[in-house]
């Protein structure tokens, strides 16, 4: 990437380290429009790094969710999981 998209994905990792822990999302609006009136390439890569970055979180936690209700059910009905049964016995 080039500086201008390292620096905002720099940024926006931060920024979402923040608003998970405190939970002030109002801080994302604030900064774009800091990095609009001074840079508009700035804003766009802030703006996409953080769309990508939170899209990333969802898909992760989708797929998480669903390895869980998977493994969950595997073990309700007594099959491991970890058995992929291609061992020959029976």
């Amino acid at each position: 990437m080039g500086v201008t998209e390292d620096l905002a994905d720099e940024l926006a990792l931060k920024v979402i380290k923040y608003v998970d822990a405190s939970g002030d999302d109002g801080i994302i609006t604030e900064i774009v429009n800091v990095l609009g009136a001074t840079s508009q390439s700035a804003e766009e890569a802030f703006l996409t790094s953080m769309r990508v970055r939170r899209a990333n979180m969802a898909a992760r936690a989708l797929l998480l969710d669903r390895v869980r209700k998977f493994q969950a059910a595997q073990n309700a009905d007594g099959t491991d999981p970890a058995d992929t049964g291609g061992d020959g016995a029976s």
